[in-house]
């Protein structure tokens, strides 16, 4: 009986200490919702106030950009006003002078008669006959023409009344207000000294055009464009290892020209280094990062190498031909488990490459499947993945990867057999002639 009370009381103790540890860890539960909550009525007022500020703004520099537009056309009708009224009373002016010309020379005519009619007999002939020639020369049946009223210009302004409407009804249509951007941030894929940036559509009635892709360090104020396309991914380069990064997205819907609203803001990292060529190879001049390598005009031949064995399975390494030279069977891009100088070409033991005309090579010897040749702009990718690891194989080795070559919409898959461990491995290149420029990331 005492036993079995014990016992009991033991269980009672362990049912009420998982008990304690359930309430703990729903509270924690509980809390983290608070924390999500918080962080959402934050984000709900943070947006609205800044969509307030930008709404004000926006609509202060309207009314400030049509004041002066429509002060502009003002003064140009104006001015047009001015230009027509001084061109169309040059004309009377003219004729007014000549008129009051001709008021005076009459008057003065009038005095001359009227004292040749009332003067003295004895000058009266000569006095009449001065004033008749001169009456005569004057031409008193000569008029100045008046233009009538309908044959100068009546000035009106003609105004449109339906502009009112027409900007009416563009104004109450300008401007919405979106709760949620029709994109969002999906996915951050780490790639040695970049990120792999995936994002989709969440509204179901936005037909996307164009997206925009921008990103800044956490610790930068302006975002910078990155990407502007169709795609729904791109790898960003040039990424700092370690460093927080943030990103977000719009698009641009099908036939407009303005972008929708911003994405949320998200952060990405990498934790992993970039790929770097070996500096130092005479044959082959390398960009300030050292992941653009450029085969140059010297006669120096032999392969480049990776500083170091970066490459580590289960990761994509990626050669992008950046520019074309004259092609050679023994040029090679590829990966080998080691460095070994005096070869002209990853076309060896422990090493598996491509060729530019697209033969592949697996410890230096030729597969039967070939993959299309390299051109400017193509992209070169290698995936590998451990399935054999441990006691030795019919094959000879007790190491096996299964590799994946690919290149313009082409691959081949086959298994990498070697007699030792290899989790990281280099890359490297090699060409015979100049012009070639690979990008490796």
């Amino acid at each position: 009986m005492e036993a079995d009370a014990e016992a009991e009381a033991r269980l009672l103790l362990q049912e009420a200490r998982e008990s304690i540890e359930a309430a703990r860890s729903y509270r924690r539960e509980l809390e983290q919702r608070l924390r999500g909550l918080h962080q959402a009525r934050k984000q709900i007022r943070e947006s609205a106030t800044l969509t307030r500020d930008v709404l004000e703004q926006h609509f202060n520099d309207l009314k400030g950009t049509l004041k002066k537009l429509l002060d502009e056309r003002l003064m140009s009708l104006l001015q047009e006003v001015d230009a027509i009224e001084q061109e169309s009373i040059k004309p009377l002016d003219e004729c007014q002078k000549l008129i009051e010309h001709g008021v005076s020379t009459a008057d003065d005519l009038l005095r001359e008669g009227e004292s040749a009619v009332h003067g003295d007999v004895g000058q009266q002939n000569e006095k009449l006959c001065s004033f008749t020639k001169k009456a005569l020369h004057i031409q008193l049946d000569s008029l100045p023409e008046v233009p009538s009223l309908v044959d100068v210009p009546c000035l009106s302004a003609q105004l449109d009344d339906c502009l009112l409407t027409i900007l009416k009804d563009q104004i109450f249509r300008h401007g919405t207000v979106a709760s949620r951007p029709p994109v969002q941030l999906e996915e951050f894929v780490e790639k040695p000294g970049g990120i792999l940036v995936r994002w989709c559509k969440v509204d179901d009635d936005f037909i996307p055009q164009d997206y925009r892709l921008q990103y800044r360090k956490s610790t930068a104020s302006h975002f910078e464009d990155v990407y502007v396309g169709s795609e729904t991914e791109f790898i960003v380069l040039h990424i700092d290892p370690n460093v927080d990064y943030q990103f977000r997205v719009c698009a641009r819907g099908d036939g407009r020209q303005e972008w929708s609203p911003w994405s949320v803001p998200q952060i990405g990292r990498t934790t992993l280094v970039p790929h770097e060529w070996t500096t130092g190879l005479e044959g082959y001049s390398l960009s300030s990062r050292r992941n653009i390598a450029l085969r140059n005009d010297s006669q120096s031949c032999g392969v480049l190498y990776s500083k170091a064995p970066t490459y580590f399975c289960g990761q994509t390494l990626t050669f992008r031909i950046e520019t074309v030279g004259q092609p050679d069977r023994r040029d090679s891009l590829g990966v080998c488990v080691e460095q070994q100088n005096g070869y002209d070409s990853l076309q060896r033991d422990k090493a598996v490459c491509i060729s530019t005309n697209g033969a592949v090579f697996v410890n230096g010897k030729e597969m039967t499947n070939q993959l299309p040749a390299v051109t400017s702009g193509s992209t070169v990718t290698f995936d590998m993945e451990v399935v054999q690891f441990g006691p030795s194989s019919n094959e000879g080795g007790n190491f096996k990867l299964r590799v994946t070559i690919s290149s313009n919409n082409r691959e081949v898959v086959f298994d990498w057999v070697l007699d030792q461990c290899c989790v990281s491995l280099y890359f490297g290149c090699s060409f015979s002639y100049p012009g070639w420029k690979v990008l490796v990331f």
